[in-house]
This record gives structure tokens, sequence and C-alpha cells, in this order.
């Protein structure tokens, strides 16, 4: 996309929502068609060139960032509210969509892991600057969405994106199984590759059976030991408790995925939050040094100031 087309972008964004133009009108005044106009606006949207706040006083998203960034001591961004759970989550998405285009440069190394958020904004990632896309974790399918092996498909059909997916479950049955499957070529060349991350995307869940993906398919002496723990979170199959440190079970050795070590040594790592029960995990994962930019929907956000 050449700059002209941006700009072209950017004075039909103006004419139509700050002088309240019609597509028909600017259409017209330009010698564009009607739908072109419209791919323009909507372009224009997905590019962060417009970016339009909707909420009631009490919710400005802005202020309630800026006090959560000054207590956290990280960046935060928060998604518009709705009074519906499935929008909020795929506001949320959008949001996170946002960030990962504005944050993500040519050459760079990105790792993604997966969760019904992280799912959502891949829908909205048309383009990106040419990188390397390392899945984080493998696949662990939730009834009603994909997994991460779609997830990362996704990625390869974008121009100048290479991947490294990781052809395994997230959880297996034996810790045999688990490092036979690490311990294969290309699933091995994908966990190195976690070592060298410029930017890694993230979900923070909380520790029950709606918010963590994994929690349901753990046996009684997992989540005896995630209890011993005093876990609170989970982010990619790795528990840790309210200071942001693992949780050592059983788990962690059928698991086959990055390590929060190397989420650590990563420069910028965000990480999604969706709903107030995850805030315990989300204020977790800050202490414990592998979130470095929160995306967060409001309840999520407004538990975190309570």
């Amino acid at each position: 996309m050449d700059h002209d087309e941006l700009v072209l972008m950017r004075d039909v964004s103006i004419d139509f929502h700050l002088e309240g133009k019609s597509k028909v009108e600017i259409a017209k005044e330009r010698a564009l068609s009607r739908f072109q106009v419209a791919r323009l606006l909507s372009t224009a949207r997905e590019l962060g060139i417009v970016r339009i706040s909707i909420a009631l006083p009490e919710e400005s998203g802005a202020d309630l960032g800026n006090r959560l960034a000054a207590d956290l001591g990280v960046e935060v961004l928060i998604s518009p509210s709705h009074s519906d759970a499935a929008q909020r989550r795929e506001l949320l998405a959008r949001t996170v969509a946002r960030a990962v285009r504005d944050r993500v440069h040519e050459g760079m190394t990105v790792g993604m892991s997966w969760s019904r958020t992280i799912e959502a904004a891949a829908r909205y990632i048309d383009r990106l600057a040419p990188c390397d896309i390392v899945q984080l974790v493998g696949a662990q399918p939730v009834q009603g969405s994909g997994d991460s092996l779609e997830l990362i498909q996704r990625f390869k059909g974008l121009p100048g994106v290479n991947t490294w997916p990781i052809w395994a479950p997230l959880v297996v049955r034996d810790a045999a199984t688990a490092t036979g499957l690490r311990e294969q070529e290309q699933i091995a060349e994908a966990l190195a590759k976690a070592d060298a991350l410029d930017l890694a995307v993230v979900a923070i869940g909380g520790w029950s059976r709606p918010t963590s993906t994994v929690y349901p398919n753990l046996t009684e002496s997992d989540l005896e030991a995630a209890s011993a723990g005093a876990t609170v979170g989970e982010c990619s199959g790795r528990l840790f408790d309210a200071d942001g440190r693992e949780v050592r079970t059983p788990l962690d050795e059928r698991v086959v995925a990055v390590t929060l070590d190397q989420l650590r040594r990563t420069p910028d790592v965000v990480a999604c939050g969706f709903g107030a029960p995850s805030a315990p995990a989300i204020r977790a994962a800050v202490r414990g040094g592998f979130a470095s930019t929160l995306v967060l929907d409001a309840d999520c956000a407004r538990a975190l100031t309570s």
C-alpha cells in the first residue's frame, strides 16, 4: 500500500467521520465508486488510521488504562465495553489485532500462543510486515473454537510471513511422549526459536475450569499439585502463583509449549486478559515479568483497580 493511498484513506475518513459527508457525496467529489469509499473507510479502521472511542462516562478506557499503567508499570490498552460477552471478546480481539499490527516490523521473530481471543484477533490481521511467526503452544482443541495449528496456518497465508509450527498437542498423556515430540526436528526448531523472540502474543487465564483452556483436561494429581502450589493463573499451559513464579506440577512434563522463562527473555510480551476472574492472574503475570503490554477488556481492567 503506497503513501498516496494512505493519504486518500485519511482524507476520506475526515470527510465521512468529521465532516459528516455521505459515502455517495464523497464518491462523487473524488470520482470514486461508493464501494471504493466503503473499502477505504473499512481499511482505515483496520490499519488504525481511524480509531473510534465509544464509552459511557465512567468507562473512559484512556483514564482507566493510565491509572493501571501507573500502578502496574506496564503499557495498558483497554478495549471498548459491551453488555454482551461475545461482543466484548470480539472488541478485545480487535484491540489485540491492532496492538500486534502496530508492533510487528520487518525481520522480527514473533511468537504466537493460542486462546479464543487470539484466534479471533487473527481474523483482523490481514497484513503484517515480513517476519517469522513461531507457534508457541501445541494444539488444544476447545469446543466451538479452532486451535493453534489452525491459527499458524492462517498466518502462513500472509505475504512475506514465514511460520514455524508445532505439530503436536499441547498436553499429552505422559512425559515420555512429550519428550519424544519435543525432540522431533520441526518441533524442536520452533521451540528453539522461542529463545530469541522479539515479540510474543499470549493470553493469561485465571485458574478455574471456565478461565483456563488446560484446566478441564487435567488429572486429579495435576489439580492437587496446582492447588498445593497456590496457582492463580495459566499462560500457554504453564502455571504460576500470585507472584508470577512457576508452579511445578506433573503437567510440566506433559506440555509441549513455550516456557515462562522464554517469555521473560522476550523484549515485548503482549498479554491479553478477558473478564474479571482473570484479573489476579494478570497482576501475577506482570509481577512475574512475562507480560509487558496488557490488552484487557473493561471488566478485567476494572477488577484490577479494585
